[in-house]
């Protein structure tokens, strides 16, 4: 059992790639779903949580928090998704949510540019200049974003553990290395890996809880232990209220410094 990201830019045919992988391992294929989710759950609509993943930052939004926000909520709904298992996410950020997970495959599907400009073209019934430009667009977008937020770049290789390019090699040559890299050993659940992911989902469960009240802490968890640092002074007792009711949370800590260095850190904003 395994969970595989795939990372895809518009017209790369990543999502072929996704439901065929899926198909063929019997495993549950998910994207828009995990917008969905946050957006009934926190009653936010669908296209803000949409804008707050795809559009460069504004800076209204940098003092204001709001894409943090949204962000949180979605980080929570693909973990919780994820903890079931057996699940291919060829959603929007599933490469960022999840970087320290070791049964976690991540795959990034890439595709030829002047290929991408002749179904652009195809699809809206535009000039081949304008097609460009937009598709350009929108990779510069999405690579800003992640820069932003968490200064890494979308287009660099050491992110996931393959690049797959889909011109010379078909949608079913990609599912199948895929399909056969996904069964090796290391990509197993294990019950580390479990209770990794577990630490990471309390995490996340704290951090949507408390956002609006101290958007710039950072949560923590272990083994049911949650630490908030860097809460915002006069909301402590607000937020420690608040983090004591979500279930799992055993203990809580908070503290005025910031803590990085745990894998499980929930605070994918430190770059603002």
């Amino acid at each position: 059992m395994s969970v595989i990201t795939i990372s895809r830019g518009s017209y790369s045919r990543g999502k072929e790639v996704a439901e065929k992988v899926a198909s063929e391992l019997g495993y549950e294929c998910i994207s828009r779903d995990i917008l969905l989710e946050a957006s009934e759950e926190f009653n936010i609509p669908e296209i803000r949580l949409i804008r707050a993943l795809h559009d460069a930052p504004s800076v209204l939004e940098r003092y204001t928090h709001g894409r943090d926000r949204y962000v949180s909520y979605i980080r929570k709904a693909l973990l919780q998704h994820i903890r079931k298992d057996n699940v291919v996410y060829h959603g929007l950020a599933g490469h960022y949510f999840l970087p320290n997970l070791p049964h976690v495959l991540k795959i990034r599907i890439i595709s030829d540019i002047e290929e991408r400009v002749k179904e652009e073209v195809r699809r809206e019934n535009i000039s081949e200049e304008k097609a460009r430009y937009i598709l350009k667009k929108d990779d510069d977008e999405r690579r800003k974003w992640g820069l932003r937020l968490y200064g890494i770049d979308t287009w660099d290789s050491k992110l996931y553990d393959m690049v797959i390019h889909i011109k010379s090699l078909s949608v079913q040559d990609a599912a199948d290395l895929i399909c056969a890299t996904v069964r090796k050993p290391n990509f197993k659940t294990t019950p580390e890996s479990e209770k990794i992911l577990d630490d990471a989902l309390l995490a996340a469960k704290v951090h949507a809880a408390i956002i609006k009240l101290s958007p710039t802490s950072i949560v923590t968890a272990h083994d049911g232990v949650v630490t908030i640092g860097d809460p915002e002074a006069s909301m402590k007792n607000q937020i420690t209220e608040i983090a004591e009711t979500i279930e799992g949370v055993k203990k809580i800590i908070v503290n005025a410094h910031r803590k990085t260095d745990d894998q499980n850190a929930i605070n994918p904003f430190h770059n603002i």
